[in-house]
C-alpha cells in the first residue's frame, strides 16, 4: 500500500490513489508552493516556469504576481492526470496565452533556450531519474542571471524515504545542489526558513551564462 502511494506521489494517475494524492498535494504543498513563489520575487512582466506543477496551487500563486502585459506563466508535469487538473483550473488564462502548460519530462522540455526569468518547484526533484540531466535542462531554458528556487521540508521527505515511499537515491538536497552546480548554476545555497510554526528549507541557484 505504501509503495503504491509512493508511486502515485511520483506520477499520479486518474484513480482512487491518484485522487488521494491530489488531496495530499493540496494539503501539504500549499505552504511550500506559496513560499517558493514569494522567494522568487516575481515581477509583473517576467516569464516564469513551475516544474511539477501538480493540480495547480503554485501556478495560482504565481499568476497573481504576473500582472504585466508581458507576464507569462509556463508549467511542466509528466502526470497526465495532474496536467488535466491544472489545465482545467487555468483554462481561461490558457485561452489568452497567459499560461501554457506542457505534459512532459523535466529532462526534455519543449521550451526554447534562454526565455525563462524565474523557475520554482517543490517536492519535485526527488523523482527525477537523472538529477544532472534535469538541472542541465533547467539551465538551458533560463535567461542569464535567472533565479531558480525550490522548497522542501527535509524532515518530512526523510520520513517518506524511510518508509520507502520516495526514491532513496536523489532526495538529499546536497545531491541536487551538486547537480545544479555541474549544470552551470552559481550561488547555489540552501537556507532554513520558517512560515508561522512550520520549518522548511529553500534551495537557490542563479543561472550563469
Amino acid at each position: 500500500m505504501l509503495l503504491r502511494f509512493g508511486q502515485q506521489l511520483a506520477r499520479p494517475t486518474q484513480s482512487v490513489s491518484g485522487w488521494l494524492v491530489s488531496k495530499f498535494f493540496k494539503l501539504h504543498n500549499h505552504l511550500l508552493e506559496e513560499n517558493a513563489v514569494k522567494l522568487c520575487d516575481l515581477q509583473p512582466d517576467e516569464t516564469v516556469l513551475e516544474l511539477g506543477h501538480g493540480p495547480g496551487l503554485g501556478l495560482q500563486h504565481a499568476l497573481h504576481r504576473l500582472t504585466g502585459p508581458q507576464g507569462r506563466l509556463l508549467g511542466v508535469d509528466y502526470s497526465e492526470y495532474m496536467h488535466r487538473m491544472a489545465s482545467e483550473l487555468m483554462k481561461e488564462q490558457i485561452s489568452t496565452s497567459k499560461v501554457k502548460l506542457f505534459l512532459g519530462d523535466v529532462a526534455k522540455m519543449p521550451i526554447d533556450d534562454n526565455i525563462v526569468d524565474k523557475v520554482f518547484h517543490c517536492n519535485c526533484y526527488y523523482f527525477w531519474p537523472d538529477l544532472k540531466r534535469g538541472a542541465a535542462e533547467i539551465h538551458r531554458v533560463m535567461k542569464p542571471d535567472g533565479l531558480m528556487v525550490t522548497t522542501l521540508r527535509q524532515d518530512r521527505v526523510a520520513l517518506l524515504v524511510s518508509k520507502k515511499m520516495l526514491p532513496a537515491e536523489n532526495w538529499r538536497p546536497e545531491a541536487y545542489m551538486e547537480a545544479l552546480e555541474s549544470a552551470g548554476f552559481i550561488n547555489v545555497s540552501m537556507e532554513n526558513r520558517k512560515h508561522k510554526l512550520i520549518q522548511y528549507e529553500a534551495i537557490y541557484a542563479t543561472a550563469a551564462k
